[in-house]
């Protein structure tokens, strides 16, 4: 049990997360710049107002709370902000991560925990699986912003023996009601109709939000010294195939056919499209790669699964 402070803790990722550790008889401090009911009259759990820009409020309750662990989710895709990263997000995670960086490692904080994104990886042209080691390569926006919030990360706690911190490089979230990453992979945003490949086995990395949860439920009760510093991949066992994914849209939404497109003449349109819009590939946390749409990447979750079992996906999920 421990008392822990959430940022972001009202958008999607950081409620789930906030209620996992409220479970678990944490007590927990949730800010962020708009309130939410999910957890509001839980035991434990207390809101406040603050964002970005609110750093006086953050100073006043690391003086005043005996804060031992930090989660920061604020800044994060499907948590808080939209799909289309912009300049200034990045400021304004920029200027967040360092001042909650800074007053965790003066307060004596024993565990810091960034919601990170494998979008940071270079994915490779292989089916390798990506390791934490493995090359970066930054071409998003949200890549770039999150990558500045691991550096400062790994800055901000260098020469503190005591301080446990952990960037987490998460698959793109999903639940039984949060579908927008799994159908951005099927759904032809023009027609509005779902499409496929060939007979639909190849498929994507994705993390179920629960198996993220779950993670920081053990990474809080478990990781209790220095050896529990540094990256870990966070994303479902297996990879989810094309034809999985419009089986869960089938099953949750209406939607017409699913018609079998071409993919030699989407490659092209894919190559075209890429010189036409640079800025799209930037800042588009959902942009489709075709270069990479059929490499079956899978990150490796090794390092993880000494902590956590990831037992959810797509067919289980709630």
């Amino acid at each position: 049990m421990a008392k822990i402070l959430i940022t972001g803790a009202c958008g999607l990722v950081g409620k789930k997360i906030c209620s996992g550790l409220l479970k678990r008889e944490n007590t927990v401090i949730g800010t962020d710049v708009h309130p939410d009911d999910y957890n509001e009259g839980k035991e434990g759990y207390r809101f406040v107002l603050a964002g970005p820009r609110d750093r006086a409020v953050f100073e006043n309750l690391f003086k005043s709370e005996n804060i031992e662990v930090v989660v920061h989710c604020a800044c994060t895709a499907d948590n808080d902000i939209g799909d289309n990263i912009t300049e200034d997000d990045i400021k304004n995670s920029a200027i967040y991560d360092d001042y909650i960086y800074t007053l965790s490692v003066s307060s004596g904080v024993k565990q810091l925990i960034l919601i990170s994104t494998s979008q940071v990886y270079d994915f490779p042209k292989t089916r390798e699986p990506i390791r934490e080691t493995d090359k970066l390569k930054i071409v998003s926006n949200y890549a770039r912003l999150k990558r500045a919030a691991e550096i400062k990360l790994a800055e901000s706690i260098k020469n503190d023996n005591n301080i446990i911190g952990a960037a987490l490089r998460v698959a793109p979230i999903y639940t039984s009601d949060f579908s927008d990453n799994l159908l951005s992979k099927i759904l032809d945003p023009d027609t509005g109709g779902l499409f496929v490949y060939y007979s639909g086995d190849y498929g994507f990395q994705f993390c179920c939000l629960h198996n993220l949860v779950e993670f920081i439920m053990c990474f809080v009760k478990y990781a209790d010294d220095k050896k529990y510093t540094g990256f870990y991949n966070i994303a479902d066992n297996d990879i989810c195939s094309a034809r999985e994914i419009i089986k869960y849209a089938r099953e949750r939404k209406t939607y017409g056919p699913v018609l079998q497109r071409n993919v030699g003449i989407d490659v092209v349109k894919s190559k075209l499209g890429k010189l036409k819009n640079r800025n799209d590939i930037k800042t588009n946390y959902r942009y489709n790669d075709m270069d990479t749409f059929f490499n079956n990447n899978v990150l490796d979750g090794t390092r993880a699964k000494k902590l956590c079992n990831f037992k959810w996906n797509i067919e289980n999920t709630k």
